[in-house]
C-alpha cells in the first residue's frame, strides 16, 4: 500500500469513527429499521472507499447524507420493483407462474438492470425509459430532453448496451 492510499484509509477511518453512530442514527429515522440502517450505513462508506475520496471535514455531514439519501432511494427503488414483479407474479395463472428460482433470478436481473441505468448519464437513461416504458417517440424524447434525435439514438443505445448483459433470455415454449 503506497503513501496515499494509506493516508485514504486513515482519512476513511477518522470519518467512520466520527460520524458512523450519527449516520447509523439518521438512516434509522429515515428507514424505521435499524438492519437495513446499519447495511446502508456500511455502504455509505464502502461507497467512498471505491470513489477514493474523503469530504472535507466542513462538508463530510452534508456529503454523507447526499451518500445516504441516494442509496435510501436505491433501497426504495429495487423494493419497488421486486414488489411489482411479485404482484404481477400472484396475477398470473398457476401453469405460468415460475418457479422460485426463476422468479429468483428475474429479481437479480432487475436489480442489475437498475444498477445498470443508474450508472448511465441521466439523460441516456431519461431517454430509455421514455421510449421503452412510456413508448415515445424519438423525436418526441429529443424535444422533452431539449436534445437532437441523433442524441436520442445514442442514448438509448447506450442505454440498451448497458442492460443487456443483464437481460433475462427467454427458453420457447415446448
Amino acid at each position: 500500500m503506497d503513501n496515499g492510499s494509506f493516508a485514504l484509509m486513515q482519512q476513511l477511518e477518522q470519518l467512520y469513527i466520527d460520524h458512523h453512530s450519527w449516520l447509523s442514527s439518521l438512516l434509522r429515522r429515515k428507514l424505521s429499521n435499524s438492519s437495513d440502517a446499519a447495511d446502508l450505513a456500511h455502504d455509505v462508506y464502502l461507497n467512498l472507499i471505491r470513489k477514493g475520496g474523503v469530504p472535507s471535514a466542513e462538508n463530510c455531514r452534508r456529503h454523507l447524507t447526499q451518500i445516504a439519501k441516494g442509496m435510501v432511494i436505491d433501497l426504495y427503488r429495487r423494493r419497488r420493483l421486486e414488489a411489482i414483479h411479485l404482484e404481477a407474479l400472484r396475477e398470473q395463472p398457476e401453469p405460468l407462474v415460475p418457479s422460485e428460482e426463476v422468479r429468483a433470478l428475474a429479481v437479480e436481473a432487475l436489480s442489475h438492470v437498475d444498477a445498470a441505468l443508474r450508472n448511465q448519464p441521466s439523460k441516456a437513461r431519461q431517454a430509455l425509459l421514455m421510449h421503452k416504458l412510456s413508448g415515445m417517440g424519438h423525436r418526441d424524447i429529443a424535444a422533452e430532453l431539449k436534445v437532437s434525435v441523433s442524441s436520442v439514438e445514442k442514448y438509448i443505445a447506450s442505454g440498451l448496451r448497458a442492460c443487456t448483459p443483464y437481460a433475462v433470455k427467454r427458453r420457447p415454449f415446448r
